[in-house]
């Protein structure tokens, strides 16, 4: 009894990490000004922060990725960093020769208290005394012990629309916010914009920059990203669309322009599933005066078609979804949809607000609220496995390991994917992307059936 006693007070104690269920803060802000035209990232802190990013988004989007770095080393957590953050600007400045630098601090530079935006205040007070006409710099804090890379990407967002963004004549264009998601998301969320006759603004947008065409000469910025002038106009827009359900409050971009610049925000759940695509479609028929084109009416009604062709295959079915949570909001609604039981919900993710999200777009559709784990790595969510009994895992690369142990097929998405080809390219948002979705998921579950049986079942 004692012994028993014990060893719960022992488990309950356990407070280290074992492969986080997030990354860095500062990746996401990194990706972010990755997404801006004429951009180069910079990160204030040590060299060992920039290779740690650049190997992650390397392995997922298969590009080359620059990002520069302050490289601070021991001598700089006494005397603090600021020569070497006006040093590295001066020689990214001179050989890239950007349009922006985007700085986002790290756990170091934060640690020591550097003033970012004070050193950077006096390096635009000495280049100007020189004569030199500098690119715009954009900062922002980010570091990790203070959040998520999903965190430091909305941070990024704000950082710009804040730094940047000016109030101009009154336009038709649309602001676009969509949050963590895909380059193929943000191809067919702006054909999307296009579709609808709608002239948009997309921040940010690394749809080419970070899945590019092969090229004979390696560019020191690749082209695309969102244009400068258009996140300076974005306070003349008509409207802001905000894509997620955990966003709430005035610390995000969308708030922001409504609160500055009285820019009406239309915030929405990311757009996966028919429920939730839908509700993006009701926004762009009103913001636009037109219906929805026919050739996504018909997207549409394919989905429907298949959810009534696959649901023998899936329904009743447990799943554990994980990752980033706005992703983790947005499959638990197409998860309750297609009758796929979410019995855990788990993020790295400590917004406070993905219990009540989920609760709102499962409600009313499964015989329990699913279980919702904030802040949490994959040892925490092994543990609950064993009395779910999940049929899949569905959620980025950093689930392998548990997948493989536990013998659970893993459905990969989101971010990172680095032990798969194309993840840069899957589709999540929209018709289109769930019906891709869908379709990788009754094929997966068939594939378990099929594999386990000893006829082996050519036909399903």
């Amino acid at each position: 009894m004692k012994v028993a006693k014990a060893a719960k007070a022992a488990k309950a104690a356990y407070v280290s990490t074992t492969n986080a269920c997030k990354l860095c803060k500062p990746l996401g802000a990194c990706l972010v000004f990755r997404g801006i035209e004429g951009a180069v990232p910079f990160l204030h802190g040590s060299q060992g922060c920039a290779t740690y990013m650049r190997r992650y988004l390397i392995s997922h989007f298969r590009e080359p990725v620059d990002i520069a770095s302050s490289s601070l080393g021991e001598k700089h957590a006494v005397f603090g960093g600021g020569p070497n953050l006006k040093q590295g600007l001066r020689n990214v400045i001179a050989k890239y020769r950007p349009g922006l630098v985007g700085v986002a601090s790290t756990c170091l530079t934060e640690t020591i208290g550097d003033d970012v935006p004070h050193l950077l205040k006096e390096f635009r007070a000495e280049a100007a005394g020189a004569g030199v006409d500098g690119p715009e710099i954009v900062s922002v804090s980010t570091p990790s012990y203070a959040g998520t890379h999903t965190e430091g990407f909305h941070v990024a967002v704000r950082g710009l629309v804040d730094q940047l963004a000016r109030g101009r004549e009154a336009t038709r264009a649309v602001n676009l916010l969509p949050g963590f998601v895909s380059p193929a998301d943000l191809r067919h969320l702006k054909d999307l914009l296009s579709d609808f006759g709608l002239p948009g603004t997309v921040l940010p947008d690394y749809s080419e920059t970070l899945d590019g065409p092969a090229l004979e000469e390696y560019p020191l910025i690749p082209e695309g990203g969102t244009p400068l002038e258009a996140i300076r106009g974005m306070g003349g827009a008509s409207a802001t669309i905000e894509l997620g359900r955990t966003l709430s409050g005035p610390g995000t971009a969308g708030a922001l322009l409504a609160e500055r610049y009285d820019v009406p925000l239309r915030r929405l759940g990311t757009p996966i599933g028919l429920r939730e695509a839908d509700r993006l479609f009701a926004v762009l028929e009103d913001l636009s005066g037109r219906p929805t084109p026919r050739s996504h009416a018909l997207e549409r009604g394919r989905l429907v078609d298949a959810y009534v062709d696959g649901h023998k295959y899936v329904f009743g079915k447990k799943a554990v979804v994980f990752g980033e949570e706005d992703l983790v909001v947005g499959l638990a609604s197409f998860l309750a949809e297609i009758g796929v039981r979410p019995v855990l919900c788990a993020s790295g993710g400590k917004s406070g607000r993905l219990e009540e999200a989920v609760r709102k777009v499962t409600e009313g559709l499964l015989p329990d609220p699913p279980q919702v784990r904030e802040g949490v790595d994959f040892y925490e969510i092994e543990e609950e496995l064993e009395a779910l009994e999940p049929d899949l895992l569905i959620g980025h690369s950093k689930g392998y390991p548990l997948a493989k142990k536990r013998g659970i097929p893993l459905l990969r998405v989101g971010f990172p994917i680095h032990d798969r080809f194309g993840g840069q390219r899957l589709l999540h948002l929209g018709y289109r992307g769930t019906q891709a979705l869908y379709d990788t998921l009754v094929n997966a579950l068939l594939e378990v059936k099929q594999e386990g049986s000893q006829i082996g079942y050519g036909y399903l």
